[in-house]
């Protein structure tokens, strides 16, 4: 029996998850959620699982829940708590193997780096955790000896590849990408776009900002620093290839020159299934795989003179230092503004670039260096947002 915590449980990840876990509960075992304030979704997580803690974002999301499963008569209570402490302590209860990481934003760094301190496993959904701040994280994972699992389709298939060689035997990574809605849009009409159409991302059901990055293809460039930390490869080691079918998820290239390719359906079941019961394969609950998509499989390119996002996170990775974490934190706040409708689909890449020129880089020394510059970065993006605006 495994033991979860789940961070971001009422997100879409963390409800992949738990769907998961109820098809195995001879398996697995949920003892700690942490959501931020949909508190009725939360209520029948916790009826229906029963853990034993859970972490609201705000103290009013608190004493929402405890009213709503009082009313509800659920017995027993689980221990509620709210905020970043809670969220820590619902990484870190001693009852906990493995804590799922899902929440959106850099709010799950630093618990998921507290549960790395305790030996916990990781399954890794937040970017954020090894974009701003991947060389503290994995070096305090090697410390631990403790693992990071990741739940990225991408990632995962990866993962699953390089089970079949050594580290010195991988010639390059390659991750791909559906190019998203705008493939074939030419560039001229990207300051034209709407919101809904952006978010109508051909093959995958996603949150809204990792569809709008999934647009701009900047999810395809943290995802590229992400498999450096994962890997242990270099920038020039890891490849990009647009793949419309969403078929193939990834792909490693060996020094012999044979080429293992991960394919599934489009379903995150899969690879968070894949994560828990790691080092097992254990059999799925979903349909099987369409083998007439096989019939047509592209790949190509990415055009980053359209798409120059990727090109930005490339750039950042390659910079290194605190060059990712500015470039995460001025993506957020770009794609917030957009999806306020504040600034047009074309200015992101742009308020991006500019973000992270006129940041200066710093060495961060602990967790609280990344969120203090996060911060930081944000506050200077809000600040050039204005000149951008419509």
């Amino acid at each position: 029996m495994k033991r979860l915590g789940i961070l971001g449980s009422t997100g879409s990840i963390g409800r992949s998850c738990l769907h998961v876990v109820a098809h195995d509960q001879d398996r697995f075992q949920v003892v700690s959620l942490a959501a931020g304030e949909n508190v009725s979704r939360m209520a029948k997580q916790v009826q229906a699982l029963r853990p034993i803690f859970v972490s609201m974002g705000t103290e009013k999301a608190a004493n929402q829940l405890l009213e709503c499963l009082r009313e509800a008569n659920c017995s027993p209570l689980p221990e509620i708590a709210f905020g970043p402490e809670g969220m820590k302590k619902a990484a870190t209860l001693p009852e906990v193997d493995m804590v799922v990481s899902s929440t959106v934003g850099v709010a799950g760094l630093p618990a998921t780096y507290e549960a790395l301190r305790g030996g916990k496993q990781i399954a890794l959904a937040n970017k954020e955790t090894l974009v701003a701040a991947g060389e503290l994280v994995t070096a305090m994972a090697q410390e631990r000896q403790t693992e990071l699992l990741p739940v990225d389709s991408e990632h995962s298939g990866v993962h699953q590849c390089l089970r079949a060689g050594k580290h010195g035997e991988v010639r390059r990574l390659v991750l791909t990408a559906s190019g998203g809605p705008f493939l074939r849009t030419p560039m001229k009409q990207f300051d034209r776009v709407t919101v809904e159409e952006a978010l109508q991302h051909p093959t995958w059901k996603m949150g809204n900002r990792i569809t709008i990055d999934s647009a701009t293809l900047m999810n395809k460039g943290l995802e590229v620093i992400e498999a450096r930390w994962l890997f242990g490869f270099s920038p020039r080691q890891i490849q990009v290839k647009v793949h419309p079918q969403s078929t193939v998820h990834s792909l490693v290239e060996f020094v012999d020159g044979s080429i293992l390719a991960q394919l599934s359906i489009t379903d995150m079941r899969l690879p968070i299934q894949y994560a828990l019961s790691y080092p097992e394969r254990i059999a799925s609950n979903n349909h099987g795989f369409d083998w007439e998509r096989l019939s047509v499989l592209e790949f190509c390119d990415p055009d980053t003179e359209r798409f120059p996002c990727l090109k930005l996170a490339y750039e950042a990775l390659e910079q290194g230092s605190s060059y990712p974490c500015v470039l995460n934190a001025a993506d957020e706040v770009a794609v917030a503004a957009f999806l306020e409708h504040r600034i047009s689909f074309g200015v992101i890449p742009g308020l991006i670039r500019e973000v992270l020129e006129k940041v200066p880089s710093r060495q961060f020394r602990n967790i609280e260096d990344v969120l203090e510059h996060d911060e930081l970065c944000r506050a200077r993006t809000r600040e050039l947002l204005a000149r951008y605006e419509n």
